[in-house]
C-alpha cells in the first residue's frame, strides 16, 4: 500500500488534501452520539435524554484515556516516516496495537467495577440512574472495538492516509443509524438500544478495516508474531501519549463536574448540557480535525528535517478552524432555539437552552484556536507543555468558575455557559505567547548554527 508524503508540494494544498477528509471522518464519528441523542429524543422520554447526556459523558472518559495513546501512535509512526525509517514504523505498529489491546481490556474492568460510583459523584438524577448505568455498561463492554478502531486509524494518520479512515468510519456509521432506528423505533429497546447499536457498529468497522489492510500489502501483516512489543517504542509511546491522555483526563473530569453541577439543577439542565455537548463536538470539529491534521504533518516534516514547512502549516489550518467555528457562533447567536429544537421537542428544554447556547457558543471560536496551536506543538513532541497548559486550564481555572458561579448563579444557565469560553480564551492566549516565543527561539539556533 503506498504511503502519502506529507513533506513535500504546497503546504496548503498537501495540508487540506490530509485534512478534508479526516474531517469527514470526525463528522460522520460524531454522527454516533448526535443520531443516538437525535433517535431517544424522539421516540423516548426526557429521562432517556437525560440519560444518554449522562452516560455520553462518562463513556468519554474512555475516549479521553485512549487519546493520548492515539496522538502518539500517529505522532511515532509520522516521525519515522518522515525519516524512512520503515523497520521503526513496523515496531511501532506492532507496539501500538498490543498497547492498546491490553488498555482496551484494563478500560473495561475498571468501568465495569466503578460504574455505579461514578454515576453517584455525578449526581446522577434519579429518575434517570438506572437508564445511564444500562447506556454505559453497554458501551464498555465494546472497548475493544473503540480502541482497536481508534489505533488502526491513527497509525494510517501517521501513515500520512487519512481517506482509508473515513472510509471505515462511513461503514460503521451508516450500520449505527440503521440499528439505532431499529432497536429504539421498532424494537423499543430505549438507551440499551442505541448503545448495542454503536457497540455492533464499530465492531464491525474494526474488521473491515483490518481484513481490507490485510488484503492491501499495508507495511505491517497483522499477524500474531508481529504483535511484539518493543520496550523502547513502549518508553516513547509513553513520553509522548502519556501526557496528552493525562491532559483528556484532566479536561473530562472538569467537564463531567460541569454535568454534575448541571445534573442537580434537574432534568431539563442535565438534557440542556447534553444538547449542547453533541453541537459542540461538530462546532469543533474543524478545529480537533485540523489538530489532528497539523499532528501529522507536523511529525513527518519535522522528522524530515523541514520545521519551517510545519509552522506554515499551521498558520492555514488555524485560518480554516477558526473560518468554520464562526459559522456555529453566528447559528448560536442567531437562532438558537433551531439548534436546540432538532434535538428535541420538550419545550422546557429548550427555553432552558437558549440563553447557555448563545453564552456557551463563544468557545466555539476559543477552542479553534487552542486546538491548532496543540495540534501543532504535539507534533513537534512538546506534548509536557500541552499537558501542562491543558490541566491547567481544566484543574486551576475551569472547576474553580464553576464552582464559583454555580453557587452564585444556579439558576442563570446563560451565566453558567460563558465558564468554557473564558477559560479557553485564557488557554489561548498563553500557548499563542508559547508557539511565538519557540518560534523565535528555533529561528535564532538555524541562525547560529555553523554551516
Amino acid at each position: 500500500m503506498k504511503q502519502n508524503d506529507l513533506t513535500r508540494g504546497s503546504v496548503p494544498g498537501m495540508l487540506f488534501r490530509f485534512a478534508v477528509p479526516l474531517l469527514a471522518a470526525n463528522i460522520l464519528q460524531s454522527l454516533y452520539g448526535a443520531v443516538d441523542l437525535f433517535v431517544v429524543g424522539q421516540y423516548c422520554s426526557a429521562q432517556s435524554v437525560a440519560a444518554v447526556s449522562t452516560g455520553t459523558q462518562v463513556t468519554q472518559i474512555v475516549t479521553s484515556l485512549i487519546t493520548g495513546l492515539t496522538l502518539g501512535g500517529t505522532i511515532l509512526v509520522g516521525k519515522y516516516m518522515g525519516r524512512r525509517d520503515y523497520e521503526k514504523v513496523k515496531q511501532t505498529i506492532g507496539t501500538t496495537l498490543t498497547v492498546f489491546a491490553g488498555t482496551a481490556i484494563l478500560l473495561t474492568v475498571l468501568m465495569l467495577a466503578f460504574l455505579r460510583p461514578l454515576l453517584r459523584a455525578l449526581d446522577t438524577p434519579e429518575e434517570a440512574f438506572s437508564l445511564t448505568a444500562q447506556y454505559v455498561t453497554i458501551c464498555s463492554l465494546g472497548n475493544f472495538f473503540i480502541c482497536g478502531y481508534n489505533a488502526i486509524s491513527a497509525i494510517l494518520r501517521g501513515y500520512g492516509d487519512s481517506t482509508r479512515p473515513m472510509a471505515f468510519v462511513g461503514i460503521a456509521c451508516v450500520i449505527n443509524i440503521a440499528l439505532d432506528f431499529v432497536f429504539v423505533k421498532f424494537f423499543r429497546m430505549d438507551v440499551s438500544g442505541t448503545a448495542l447499536a454503536t457497540v455492533i457498529s464499530q465492531a464491525v468497522s474494526m474488521g473491515i478495516s483490518v481484513v481490507y489492510l490485510k488484503k492491501k500489502d499495508f507495511l505491517f501483516d497483522f499477524r500474531l508474531p508481529s504483535f511484539r512489543p518493543v520496550g523502547e517504542i513502549i518508553r516513547e509511546l509513553a513520553g509522548v501519549g502519556i501526557p496528552i491522555s493525562f491532559q483528556e483526563l484532566a479536561v473530562r473530569i472538569s467537564f463531567l463536574y460541569l454535568t454534575a453541577v448541571m445534573n442537580r439543577c434537574g432534568v431539563y439542565a442535565a438534557a440542556v448540557v447534553g444538547i449542547s455537548s453533541k453541537y459542540d463536538v461538530f462546532a469543533m470539529l474543524s478545529a480537533t480535525s485540523m489538530a489532528s491534521a497539523l499532528a501529522a504533518v507536523t511529525a513527518q516534516n519535522v522528522g524530515a528535517g523541514k520545521p519551517e514547512r510545519a509552522r506554515k502549516a499551521l498558520w492555514y489550518g488555524l485560518g480554516f478552524a477558526l473560518a468554520v467555528s464562526f459559522v456555529f457562533w453566528g447559528w448560536a447567536q442567531i437562532s438558537p432555539r433551531s439548534m436546540i429544537g432538532a434535538f428535541t421537542s420538550d419545550a422546557g428544554v429548550i427555553e432552558a437552552g437558549i440563553p447557555f447556547f448563545r453564552s456557551c457558543s463563544y468557545d466555539y471560536l476559543m477552542v479553534a484556536l487552542v486546538f491548532c496551536l496543540n495540534g501543532y506543538l504535539n507534533g513537534r513532541e512538546k506534548t509536557l507543555w500541552t499537558m501542562v497548559s491543558c490541566t491547567a486550564g481544566a484543574l486551576v481555572f475551569r472547576i474553580p468558575l464553576v464552582w464559583y458561579f454555580s453557587s452564585h448563579f444556579a439558576d442563570d444557565l446563560g451565566m453558567l455557559g460563558r465558564i468554557a469560553p473564558t477559560v479557553s480564551g485564557i488557554m489561548a492566549c498563553y500557548t499563542l505567547f508559547y508557539v511565538l516565543y519557540e518560534g523565535r527561539k528555533t529561528k535564532s539556533g538555524l541562525r547560529k548554527r555553523p554551516a
